[in-house]
C-alpha cells in the first residue's frame, strides 16, 4: 500500500535486536502502562508470550534447563495437590494445571463452533447468542445463505464514515486532478471500509463470500485508475456472491475495473489485448493447461467492445467499432460472433465456461481450501464439484454439501487465520467499541486497524497480482508474521494503539465478579475471547506470563485491587490471543 497523508504512522515495530530482546527479560512492570511505553512494552511481549509458545508445545519452557531437580524421597506425590489441581513439575516441560471451569453463558457445542468460526470473522458473545437464537449453527447458517433477510444497521451505516466512496467515477477523478482527494486515498478508505464491515456487519457468511469471490475474480484497490469503478465493482460482487457462479463471472468480466486492470478497456479489433482474455481462462475459469495459445488469442477477439474513457472522463461503453467480428473458437465453444454487438456472443461464451467441468472442480477446490482444509480430498472436491454442475453453477448447494460433509466436520481449527483475519477477529474478540473516525482523524481506530493489518502481512484487496491473495495457511504462518500478530494483540489488549474514536473494556469490566479464582477467570476469558472453554495449555501459559513471585498458581483469588488487575491484565489477554485457538478458525 503506498503510504498516505491522511493515515497515522504504524506503530514501532517489536524489538528484534538480542541486546535489546535481553533486556526486555529483566525488565519488570511498576506502573500503568502508557503509550509513550509502548517501545519497551511490546519488546516485552515477545519474552511475555514465551511460556504461551511453550505451553502449546511450539518452544521449550523458558529456563527449563536451569529446572531443579527433585531429591528422592523429597517431591510432591504423583499429581500434585488437590487443591492446586497440577501434575508434578518435569523438566524440559511445562507445568499442566487442570483448566477451572466458570459457569458463565452457555457456550456453543463444539460442532456448532466450528461451523460458526468458518463462517464468520470470529466468535464473540453477541453471535453466540445470535446462533443460539436461531435454534443452532445449521439454522444460522441457513439464515445467513439469505443476506436479505439478515438486518444490518452496523454494517450498512459504515459507508457514511468514508463518503467519497459514493462518487462517481467522474467526481472521483476531477478531485484526484484538482488535488482534493487523491484516488489512493479513496482506495485506502475502501479497505478501512472492508475491515470495519467485517468486524461489525451482522451479514457474516455473506461477508466471507464476497472476500472470496473478490481473492477468486481479483481486482487490487491501487492499480492505476482502478479506484473510478473499484467500489462498484464490489457492490456487483456482493449482489451475486450467493447466486451462480454462470451471473457472477458475466457480471464481473466486463466490469470496467476488470477492464482497467486487465486492459480490456483499450483491447480493439485491430489490436486485441490478451490480458483479460488469458486470465478468465487461466485463473477465473478452466485453469491452466486446459487451453492453448489460438485459445486465448479467439478469447481476447471476443471480449473486445468493452471500453473505459481512460483519463478523461472514465466513463464505461459499449463499442461496436471496436468488437471483433468473425467466427471464433474457445476449447470446446464455438460462435459465429457475426454481430458488431457481440454482448450476447460474450454472455453465451461465459456461460459455457462458468459450467465447464474443470471451472467446476476449480471452483470446488478453491471453495475446499478457504473452507475445509489447505489440501481437501479429490473425494470431497469431485463431489462438490457434481453438486455445482447439477445446480447449474449456483453457490448455495456447493456451500451446504460442504458443511454437510465428514471433511469439513472433522476440520476445526486447521486453518490459519491470514493477517487482515487476524485483526478484525481480534476487534471482534476483544470487543472494541469503534466511533466514526471523522474527516480529520487519520489515526482513529476504524483508520489506524489498515496500518495494523498491514504490519501483520496484507490489507484487504492489496495483492498487486491478478492471482489473489493465498488461500493456504503456509502462506501466513512464517516466524515474522507470527511476532508481527503478537504485536497487534499486546497493544490492543493493553488498548494503547488506537485509542482515537475507540472504547476498550477494562480490566475491571472483563472481571465477571469483585473476587474469583485465577483459573476461573482464565476459563471465563476465553469464553470471552475465544467461544470456548480454557485448556490446560492456556491455563499454564496464563500463569507464566503474569510475573509474579512466586509464580501465579490456578487457586489465587484475584480481586480488582490485584496487581494482575491493576496492571498486568493486557498479559492475559495477549496470551489467549497469541493461541491457536485465536490464529486459526
Amino acid at each position: 500500500m503506498s503510504p498516505t497523508t491522511d493515515a497515522p504512522c504504524p506503530p514501532e515495530s517489536v524489538a528484534t535486536d538480542p541486546v535489546e530482546l535481553a533486556g526486555a527479560t529483566a525488565a519488570t512492570e511498576v506502573a500503568v502502562p502508557t503509550p509513550s511505553r509502548r517501545r519497551a512494552l511490546r519488546a516485552g511481549s515477545v519474552v511475555g508470550t514465551v511460556g504461551a509458545l511453550a505451553a502449546v508445545g511450539l518452544v521449550g519452557a523458558p529456563g527449563a534447563e536451569a529446572a531443579p531437580r527433585r531429591r528422592k524421597g523429597k517431591g510432591r506425590k504423583r499429581g500434585g495437590t488437590k487443591a492446586q489441581g497440577r501434575s508434578a513439575a518435569v523438566p524440559g516441560k511445562p507445568r499442566r494445571y487442570r483448566p477451572g471451569r466458570y459457569v458463565g453463558e452457555p457456550l456453543l457445542p463444539a460442532a456448532d463452533l466450528h461451523l460458526v468460526r468458518r463462517f464468520s470473522y470470529g466468535v464473540t458473545p453477541a453471535l453466540t447468542r445470535q446462533v443460539r437464537s436461531r435454534g443452532g449453527a445449521r439454522a444460522w447458517f441457513e439464515w445467513q445463505l439469505r443476506p436479505d433477510l439478515v438486518a444490518d444497521t452496523a454494517g450498512d451505516r459504515l459507508a457514511a464514515w468514508w463518503p467519497s466512496m459514493a462518487l462517481g467515477p467522474g467526481e472521483l477523478w476531477q478531485r484526484q486532478q484538482s488535488g482534493t482527494e487523491g484516488g489512493w486515498v479513496v482506495m485506502t478508505s475502501y479497505q478501512r471500509w472492508l475491515l470495519n464491515r467485517r468486524i461489525h456487519s451482522q451479514r457474516q457468511l455473506a461477508e466471507r463470500m464476497a472476500e472470496f469471490w473478490m481473492a477468486h475474480l481479483h481486482v487490487p484497490a491501487h492499480h492505476d485508475g482502478v479506484f473510478t469503478h473499484r467500489v462498484d465493482y464490489d457492490r456487483v460482487v456482493r449482489r451475486n456472491a450467493l447466486g451462480s457462479f454462470r451471473d457472477l463471472l458475466q457480471a464481473t468480466t466486463v466490469h470496467p475495473a476488470m477492464s482497467i486492470f486487465l486492459d480490456g478497456a483499450v483491447s480493439t479489433k485491430a489490436k486485441p489485448n490478451e490480458n483479460l482474455g488469458r486470465e478468465l481462462l487461466e485463473l477465473h475459469t478452466v485453469g491452466r493447461g486446459a487451453y492453448t495459445e489460438d485459445d486465448v488469442k479467439a478469447s481476447a477477439r471476443l471480449l473486445t467492445g468493452f471500453k473505459v474513457d481512460l483519463w478523461r472522463t472514465w466513463e464505461s461503453s459499449y463499442s461496436t467499432k471496436d468488437h471483433w467480428t468473425g467466427p471464433v473458437r474457445v476449447m470446446g465453444f464455438s460462435h459465429p460472433n457475426a454481430d458488431a454487438d457481440g454482448r450476447g456472443a460474450v454472455d453465451d461464451y461465459l456461460a459455457y465456461l462458468a459450467g465447464h467441468p474443470l471451472t467446476a472442480e476449480r471452483i470446488a477446490r478453491k471453495l475446499a481450501v478457504a473452507f475445509v482444509a489447505d489440501d481437501p480430498s479429490p473425494a470431497l472436491v469431485s463431489r462438490l464439484a457434481k453438486v455445482y454442475l447439477d445446480s447449474d453453477t449456483a453457490i448455495v448447494p456447493v456451500l451446504r454439501a460442504l458443511v454437510a460433509s465428514d471433511e469439513f466436520a472433522r476440520s476445526s481449527g486447521s486453518k490459519v487465520r491470514d493477517p487482515s483475519e487476524d485483526v478484525v477477529a481480534t476487534y471482534r474478540a476483544l470487543q472494541v467499541k469503534i466511533g466514526d473516525p471523522g474527516s480529520a482523524s487519520s489515526d482513529a481506530a476504524a483508520n489506524a486497524m489498515s496500518w495494523q493489518a498491514g504490519s501483520i502481512g496484507a490489507v484487504p484487496c492489496d495483492w498487486p497480482r491478478p492471482d489473489g491473495p493465498p488461500l493456504r495457511g503456509d502462506a501466513w504462518s512464517s516466524p515474522a508474521r507470527m511476532l508481527a500478530s503478537m504485536d497487534v494483540h499486546w497493544v490492543l489488549s493493553g488498548g494503547w494503539w488506537p485509542k482515537n474514536a475507540a472504547t476498550y473494556k477494562t480490566p475491571v469490566q472483563w472481571m465477571p465478579a469483585a473476587s474469583m479464582r485465577f483459573d476461573l477467570l482464565v476459563d471465563h476469558l476465553c469464553q470471552q475471547l475465544l467461544g470456548r472453554p480454557s485448556t490446560a495449555d492456556l491455563l499454564d501459559a496464563c500463569c507464566q506470563v503474569t510475573e509474579q513471585s512466586p509464580m501465579m498458581r490456578p487457586g489465587t483469588v484475584i480481586t480488582r485491587d490485584h496487581p494482575v488487575v491493576r496492571w498486568g491484565f493486557h498479559r492475559l489477554l495477549a496470551t489467549i490471543l497469541d493461541s491457536p485457538h485465536h490464529l486459526t478458525r
